[in-house]
């Protein structure tokens, strides 16, 4: 708690600028799982080495930021966005744990809430676990501070409620959708969170993309940049599909994965709130509803997700995640991806009206999917969500 308060006390002091710039890190005790000493499996990607991320880097990833983390060429930080949600995640994490690699996840406070066995099972593997926000809401950037405070400290508090323990939770997030603004940095920061943009992407939210144009995508996109941080999802279908592929060639092209942790045992992050509380959301509109009970606030389209129907519930993969506004990234030539656009156009009929709200629902069948689309198109602007 008191490293917590002096890292405040740095950053509003505008130390902390300082000490970006010196980008000074420290080493991590845990030891990084070797492909030479992986169990089982000699041939595996493994994880070459930790990093540890002190708090003098408030904000990553070159999509965003002008700063990224400090890898040599050749180096691969793998994050998965979205989860828990079983059985897609469950097998994410069989074929991470069959090539040894640890990656970072972030968790969406309410998924985690609902599976908290498997959020248990990504820590209890090794892996660092961030926080996506309590319900991933679909315009972050646009709501008001006292809903992004709730989506912020509700989410670290589910996260934490699920794995048993405030102090496993990193103090990394990942804004939904990357939907950032000055006002959510800030909150980040008081509460000092570490932003993780991303460096490149796989696109692996696109409905009915097939995981070989995941591999693709991304080992295309890795090998122009050199090295960075690769955002996937582990909710989809085709991103399980695409994984043994992806690792197998991260292999053949000599790159090399990265595992990032905090460079102090975390404790806890210090919220509004107290951590594990369950707490209503804010007072706000909610006047769309869809037969299953899910609420669609006017004027945001800040859609919180139904909880799914339990852990027999028949997952599937129909729908697509919500695009990323390509007007909060810093990339002036898109051919700094690869030459196009990674997301659907931001008009009435692209994917950005298909949010994760909608893979809860298809476990309920696509009429209801099909009544939230129709309320989403008539209330919300399709930006990016």
């Amino acid at each position: 708690m008191r490293s917590m308060r002096s890292t405040r006390a740095l950053f509003q002091n505008g130390f902390a600028a300082a000490l970006l710039a010196s980008a000074i890190w420290a080493s991590a005790a845990a030891s990084p799982a070797l492909a030479q000493e992986c169990p089982g499996n000699p041939n595996a990607l493994g994880t070459s080495r930790v990093l540890a991320l002190t708090p003098a880097l408030t904000q990553v990833g070159v999509m965003q930021y002008p700063q990224t983390l400090p890898l040599a060429d050749k180096e691969v930080v793998l994050t998965f966005d979205d989860g828990p949600l079983p059985p897609f995640s469950n097998q994410v994490l069989d074929i991470l744990a069959e090539q040894c690699v640890k990656v970072t996840y972030f968790l969406v406070g309410q998924m985690a809430q609902s599976y908290p066995g498997v959020a248990r099972r990504m820590y209890q593997e090794g892996h660092t676990i961030g926080t996506h926000t309590e319900d991933h809401p679909l315009r972050m950037s646009k709501l008001p501070v006292e809903k992004v405070r709730w989506e912020i400290d509700q989410g670290i508090a589910d996260v934490a409620a699920a794995l048993g323990d405030p102090n496993k939770v990193a103090p990394f997030i990942r804004i939904p959708g990357l939907s950032r603004s000055p006002m959510i940095e800030d909150e980040a920061a008081a509460r000092s969170l570490v932003i993780f943009s991303s460096d490149t992407v796989a696109d692996d939210w696109h409905r009915h993309i097939k995981p070989r144009d995941i591999v693709s995508r991304a080992m295309s996109r890795l090998e122009k940049r050199g090295s960075g941080i690769l955002l996937l999802h582990d909710i989809h279908k085709s991103t399980v599909a695409a994984l043994p592929e992806l690792l197998k060639e991260l292999k053949e092209k000599g790159f090399r994965v990265v595992h990032v942790v905090p460079a102090e045992t975390p404790g806890r992050i210090e919220t509004v709130r107290e951590p594990g509380s369950l707490t209503p959301a804010p007072e706000g509109a909610a006047d769309l509803a869809d037969r299953t009970g899910a609420t669609y606030p006017a004027g945001t389209a800040a859609a919180e997700w139904p909880k799914p129907a339990g852990p027999a519930a028949q997952t599937t993969d129909e729908t697509g995640l919500p695009a990323p506004d390509l007007r909060n990234l810093d990339v002036k030539n898109l051919s700094e991806i690869d030459g196009r656009a990674g997301w659907p156009p931001s008009r009435a009929s692209s994917l950005s009206f298909r949010s994760h709200a909608h893979r809860t629902l298809a476990a309920r069948r696509s009429a209801h999917v099909h009544t939230a689309l129709r309320k989403l198109r008539k209330y919300g602007n399709g930006k990016h969500v």
